[in-house]
């Protein structure tokens, strides 16, 4: 009999210890621990760097100009081909009246051309201009501003004479637009030719006209200095590397007599 005990004594202890194991083993299951070992430190960097790899590489420009170009040559070529107003031309005044599209009416209003509220019904701006407060056209959308500003050219008669020249003489239709009065600036069709031939914005007419662009006779480069406190013919001779004589023919100055904001055409050799 105590046989029998002692065995089923030693059956019950064999039993108990095998009931441990299972639980010792069920800790080593722990699903916790298991996520712990798939996704380590090292595995975590290294998806980190595969999404920067995937994603969009984005692109710089030298100046801010440039990336003007890249984004609005398309809408300009676009008016070019419905309006007949050279792409060149557009650009350049676009670039010019908006700061390269950082301008407050550029940012706040979507509107490149600095096209004021005449005969305009929908959403205004108001900002400093020639007067305090000024109105302005604020569109939603900068191909809008571009539309608008082919349809104030074609749709004004005053502007009528800049269509009957050809559509790739950007420099006539530089001139053409200060004759007709979209400026006060006597410099304006200098600025815009400046603009086109600096940043070759004729390639975008050539684009449109399938043909090579206008070649222009070789002419001397002009540059323009504004007279400033200090300033004389002789230090300004020293400054451009010219003669006195030739800046006061090239400005019809009789004497050397110089005013402080008066503008001077000089002559780069």
């Amino acid at each position: 009999m105590k046989r029998i005990i002692v065995k089923i004594v030693l059956c019950l202890i064999v039993v108990s210890c095998g009931s441990k194991k299972k639980i010792v083993t069920k800790k080593k299951d722990d699903p916790r621990k298991t996520e712990q070992v798939v996704i380590s430190n090292k595995d975590v960097e290294h998806v980190d760097e595969n999404k920067s790899v995937e994603e969009k590489p984005t692109t710089t420009y030298a100046n801010a100009t440039e990336g003007y170009i890249a984004n609005f040559s398309a809408i300009a070529m676009e008016e070019m081909r419905r309006y007949k107003i050279p792409a060149s031309i557009t650009l350049a005044q676009g670039i010019l009246e908006s700061g390269s599209g950082r301008g407050r009416l550029a940012v706040e209003a979507n509107n490149h051309f600095g096209i004021k509220c005449h005969d305009w019904t929908g959403d205004k701006i108001y900002h400093d201009d020639d007067a305090s407060q000024e109105c302005f056209r604020k569109y939603k959308h900068a191909e809008e501003s571009f539309e608008d500003h082919s349809k104030f050219l074609t749709g004004r008669s005053r502007y009528a004479g800049l269509f009957a020249l050809d559509d790739d003489d950007y420099r006539a239709w530089a001139k053409g637009l200060r004759a007709a009065g979209y400026a006060t600036d006597r410099k304006y069709p200098e600025k815009l030719i400046s603009l086109i031939e600096r940043f070759q914005l004729y390639k975008f007419d050539e684009l449109v006209l399938q043909r090579p662009a206008r070649v222009y006779p070789n002419e001397p480069s002009i540059t323009t200095h504004t007279v400033e406190k200090g300033d004389t013919l002789y230090s300004l001779s020293k400054r451009y590397g010219v003669n006195v004589v030739d800046i006061q023919k090239l400005n019809n100055m009789t004497s050397n007599d110089l005013k402080i904001g008066q503008i001077l055409l000089i002559k780069n050799n």
